[in-house]
């Protein structure tokens, strides 16, 4: 039996797009499921605001799961996140400029939840990459408008359509299983 700890990829909304405080709710239980199962979630760390993925790793960190957080620049030290990065990754690049390739492709499998132009390009950069992509559903941003949905006409990956975190995650889970 395979029983590689999967990294599962938690993109997502920035508090300065004033989601509301039922997506943290949300946010949180996905990391809880990802820690739940034994799997790494891995984030974009911020440093200058919070969000839903620092949300989904505190809650999976005071789950008991291990949290990697993929940040800006090179300076290792974040406001956010710092509660719940077992390990920071300075990229040395800058916001929008390279970070995202880092973090996308440290990983198995995205949730994503809400989103704006940062969650597309991580989003974007999964599906030319052929990794498996979850939307949650109701989360509004990028992740309700691509819920079921092909990127383009190569129709490379399916964004999955999740109703819940715990369906997100055994969504995720699978999608990885079967590549």
């Amino acid at each position: 039996m395979n029983t590689k700890r999967l990294q599962i990829g938690v993109m997502g909304s920035a508090s300065d797009q004033h989601y509301p405080p039922e997506l943290e709710t949300l946010a949180a239980s996905i990391g809880t499921h990802i820690a739940g199962a034994g799997h790494i979630l891995i984030y974009g760390a911020n440093r200058d605001t919070d969000t839903l993925p620092n949300v989904a790793a505190r809650a999976a960190k005071a789950a008991g799961g291990l949290c990697v957080g993929v940040t800006y620049g090179r300076d290792r030290r974040v406001i956010y996140g710092k509660e719940s990065a077992d390990v920071i990754i300075a990229t040395g690049s800058e916001r929008g400029g390279g970070r995202e390739f880092v973090l996308v492709h440290s990983c198995d499998v995205i949730i994503m939840l809400g989103g704006g132009a940062g969650t597309l390009t991580e989003v974007a950069i999964a599906y030319q990459m052929n990794t498996p992509i979850i939307a949650l559903a109701g989360t509004g941003g990028w992740a309700e408008r691509l819920a079921g949905e092909y990127m383009d006409v190569r129709k490379r990956v399916q964004i999955l359509r999740a109703e819940t975190p715990k369906e997100a995650v055994r969504l995720a889970i699978e999608a990885c299983r079967e590549q």
